[in-house]
């Protein structure tokens, strides 16, 4: 069998959160899905997906949401959503990442584009940090150190 990567053409972008929702609904969606079994399998039990569309829309057409998507003929396979504000610290430009998500026929090569991609469009906009963390698959951390990502924190939860 032929890999996606061979056979198909990838494109990645910055797109419009509220403009591409509708089209990228179903990889939220399952990304979503993916990520409460992981964390169930740890304990860890967290809502149903219901996603609040309105603070996301608000913060796209802010300028303070920025969506990178990879897409295979068209087709979306993959998308980042980060978002961009000043450190309250010291007024550093940094990023948070919210969600990072390729699916899962597509995740030999697609993820390191789209990192890379959103790399870049980070520092053109003057990001001095982004920050990740990888719950849904945690096999994220290897490609990410090897683009120059350090381990900086442990994350823990506490579950009320």
């Amino acid at each position: 069998m032929v890999s996606p990567l061979a056979q198909d053409t990838y494109s990645i972008a910055t797109e419009n959160f509220e403009a591409t929702y509708s089209e990228f609904e179903p990889l939220y969606r399952e990304h979503y899905g993916e990520m409460r079994a992981r964390l169930a399998a740890l304990g860890n039990e967290i809502s149903p997906y219901n996603p609040r569309l309105d603070e996301y829309f608000r913060a796209s057409r802010g300028g303070y949401l920025l969506t990178f998507t990879a897409r295979c003929s068209g087709r979306p396979v993959g998308y980042a959503n980060v978002y961009v504000t000043n450190d309250m610290h010291n007024g550093d430009r940094i990023a948070q990442e919210d969600a990072l998500f390729v699916t899962k026929e597509h995740r030999k090569g697609v993820g390191r584009k789209l990192t890379l991609y959103g790399l870049d469009q980070l520092r053109q906009t003057g990001v001095s940090r982004l920050n990740v963390s990888a719950v849904t698959d945690t096999r994220a951390v290897s490609l990410w150190s090897r683009l120059g990502f350090r381990a900086v924190a442990t994350e823990m939860v506490y579950q009320f």
